[in-house]
C-alpha cells in the first residue's frame, strides 16, 4: 500500500502513475541505458503540435536524477541526435566521457581552499588587490 501511494504522489521516486499511464497510451519504447533508465518517444514518431518536434522522455530507474543520463542519451533526448545511441548509426564523439554522478552535497563535492567545509587555508592575496570601499 505504501509503495502504491508513493508512486501516485511522488515524482522523484521514479515515474508517477500519471506518467506511467501516459507512457502506456502515447509512448513508444526506444531503449534502455546501462543504469536502467528507459527512454520513450511519441508513438509512430509523430510530431507534437505544441512543441514542433517529436516528444521524448525518460523514466528513471529509482530516484529521478537528471545527471544519471549518459552523454549519448542526453544528446538524443535533447534532439541533438536523431538516432538513439544504441542504434547502429550512432558513433560516440571522442570528447564524450563516461557518466559520473553529480557529487554536489556529498563528501566528494568540490570544496576550494578557503571554503568553510575545507580545512586547507587559502593563500593570502599578493598585494595587487585593492578592495573597493564606498565613497572612494
Amino acid at each position: 500500500m505504501k509503495d502504491t501511494l508513493i508512486r501516485i504522489f511522488t515524482w522523484w521516486n521514479g515515474a508517477t502513475l500519471g506518467t506511467l499511464l501516459h507512457t502506456k497510451r502515447n509512448g513508444e519504447f526506444v531503449g534502455e541505458d546501462e543504469f536502467g533508465n528507459r527512454y520513450f518517444r511519441t508513438k509512430g514518431n509523430k510530431t507534437d503540435p505544441a512543441l514542433g518536434v517529436v516528444r521524448r522522455w525518460v523514466i528513471y530507474n529509482g530516484e529521478a536524477e537528471p545527471s544519471k543520463i549518459p552523454p549519448g542519451w542526453y544528446g538524443w533526448i535533447h534532439h541533438k541526435f536523431d538516432e538513439p545511441p544504441q542504434s547502429e548509426g550512432y558513433v560516440p564523439r571522442e570528447w564524450e566521457k563516461p557518466h559520473r554522478m553529480n557529487p554536489t552535497g556529498t563528501p566528494n563535492a568540490y570544496r576550494p581552499k578557503g571554503s568553510i567545509l575545507n580545512s586547507e587555508e587559502r593563500r593570502k592575496a599578493t598585494g595587487d588587490y585593492q578592495p573597493w570601499t564606498p565613497g572612494n
